[in-house]
Formats: structure tokens, sequence, C-alpha cells
């Protein structure tokens, strides 16, 4: 044991654990090649002897930062809030430290600020949130500076570039089926902004239900919008001033969702008995407005707590790449019915 008063060291918790100094830093530093007793053994030990490496001792011995960037660029505040908490909670877990950056996705320079963030802070590794994952400047510039990346909700899957995502056109698909099997058939859809892959997806899936249940799509009840409270109401002022207005309306985010309770309320539709509502994402005030919003529970938190399990665990450059099939996770979704809708009357 160390000397009364002082810190256990590295040399105390592999005496303790009977393993080499070697073996413990692989433990700490989430490497793959232990026994899984042995690594079991060893964080045993860490806890008992209330062990903390530091950080800069950790960096200086593996070449590593510690630090893992998140870059955002997304309108919607209850998105972000989400992949934030559950990348910070991961990284506090695993020993990293999360550095959340905001740019614009239409920056003149953004390869340049991107260029500037990678060489000031030397991240271990970076998630990309929409629309930066589909971004050829932001994924040249981390490319090019060697800095492995994971996109949450990408557009598409790249090779050899990990992503997480969950199913959106299947999710867009259950929601609106919910709609129509309640009787309703002027199904109103509010789109998110264009350079937002989850836009076109959730559109898709939209479009999928109504053909499915023999309905052609009504161009003039597809409006967009922003992924916004205010984008959302606006559009719900157009689409509920038509002669024939829709009884039931799919916002693309809980966000615009709100702003449709909200224009409801003003033009003095009460839901759900004039108009059925249904979100997408179930972010924290889709549970807490009147009615309770009927939504996807998209899992956003733990899309981000999986990219930084897949930055950690990425394997180095002396090792074998992983299969192409392991590199793109999806994760489960779920339909969440609320009061906001209910059977056409």
């Amino acid at each position: 044991m160390s000397a009364r008063g002082s810190s256990p060291t590295i040399v105390d918790v592999a005496r303790e654990a009977g393993v080499s100094i070697k073996t413990v830093s692989r433990v700490l530093n989430q490497e793959p090649g232990v026994h899984e007793s042995t690594r079991a053994q060893v964080l045993k030990v860490v806890e008992a002897l209330r062990y903390r490496p530091k950080q800069s001792a950790r960096s200086l011995a593996g070449g590593r930062s510690f630090l893992i960037g998140l870059l955002y660029y997304d309108p919607s505040a209850s998105f972000v809030g989400s992949v934030q908490q559950g990348a910070t909670l991961r990284c506090r877990e695993l020993g990293y430290h999360l550095v959340v950056e905001s740019l614009h996705n239409d920056a003149p320079d953004l390869r340049q600020q991107v260029d500037r963030m990678v060489m000031a802070l030397r991240p271990d590794g970076m998630i990309l949130t929409p629309p930066l994952c589909d971004n050829p400047e932001v994924l040249a510039a981390l490319r090019d500076s060697g800095t492995p990346c994971v996109q949450i909700s990408p557009e598409r899957d790249l090779q050899g570039m990990p992503s997480v995502r969950m199913d959106d056109v299947h999710a867009a698909e259950e929601i609106t089926n919910l709609l129509l099997s309640l009787g309703h058939r002027h199904v109103a859809l509010i789109k998110g902004p264009a350079d937002q892959s989850a836009s076109a997806l959730r559109t898709q899936g939209y479009l999928n239900a109504l053909r499915a249940h023999g309905l052609e799509p009504d161009p003039e009840l597809i409006s967009p919008g922003l992924f916004t409270f205010d984008s959302g109401r606006d559009a719900a002022f157009q689409l509920l001033s038509r002669r024939q207005r829709p009884t039931a309306v799919f916002a693309s985010n809980d966000d615009m969702a709100l702003g449709v309770l909200a224009a409801a309320h003003r033009l003095g539709l009460a839901v759900p008995g004039d108009l059925s509502v249904a979100g997408f994402d179930d972010s924290p005030p889709a549970a807490l407005v009147w009615p309770p919003l009927t939504t996807i529970r998209q899992p956003v938190a733990e899309m981000a707590r999986t990219a930084v399990e897949m930055l950690v665990a990425a394997p180095r450059a002396d090792m074998e790449p992983l299969p192409e099939a392991e590199l793109h996770r999806v994760l489960s979704h779920e339909l969440v019915v609320r009061e906001s809708t209910r059977a056409k009357a």
C-alpha cells in the first residue's frame, strides 16, 4: 500500500491486483486484449483503493488527450441537450472529458474552423450531429487530420466511418399509420429543414404509410418547417386556414408539434377533439404540455453514449479495422401514444 497520507499510485494497484503496471494501464485506458476476469480484478482494486490516475500522466503515457469533441449545428435545443447529456455522462464514466462546439453548417470558413479546433484540442475523437455529420468540409478536415469520428444519424452510412442512428423512415411510418388507423384521411406533414437528413427520411416514412393505405399524397398537406417552434406554428396556421383543413398533423419533431398546439389554441380548435397532433423525439416538453403529445421516442442520449463508446473502443492504427457491419449501429425507437391524438369524430 502507499505511504500513510499519500494518494495510491498505479504501482499500488498493480501490486494489490497481482498484475503488471502495463496491464493496469491497459484496463484504465479501455484497451482490448485483457481477460475479463483480470479486468474485473483490476477495477475492483482501483475502486477499493480509490485510485484516480492523473489526467496529464495518462495523456503523456498513451499519447492521448482524453478529450472527445461534440460538434453540432441544430436549431432544436432539446435534441442537442439530449446528445450532450448522454455523451457527457458516458465520457465521465470512461475517464474522458467532452468538449462541445457549435459550428454554422454554412460558414464560409467551416473547414478552417475545424482545422483550428483539432490543432488546439487534439481530441481523441469527434462526435458529429446532423447536419454537420453529412458536411463534406467537416468530414474532409477530420479525415485529413487523422481524427476518429462517429456520425449520429447521418444521411447515409459511409464505408469505414462509424455511425449510430435510429430507423427514421420506419418510425415515421409508424406514427403516420397510427393517425390513419384512427380514421384520419387528411393527414398533414410539417417537414424539417432541407439540410437535415432526418427531414427527408421522415417524409419518406409519411409517404410510405399513405400509399400503403391507398392514399395519394396531397402536396398542399405537406408544409416546410425548420425544426423550430415558430416554424411549426407558422406552418400550422397555413395548413389550418385551408377550406378543407387536415384533421391530423404529423410534425416531424416535437418543437414544431408544440407550435401546432399553440396555433390550434389560437384558432379555437380543440386538440384532439378537432385536430390530432403528433410529433417526433419525445423531448421533455412533450409529456408536460396539455394535451401531452403523441410522439416517437428517439433514443438520442443512448445514441450519444454509443458514439462515445465506439470512439473509446476504436482500433488503433496497428490493429485490424472492425468489420463494416459493426461500424453502423441502429438503436430501437418507441411509439408513445398520449392524449394529443384520438379517433376522428
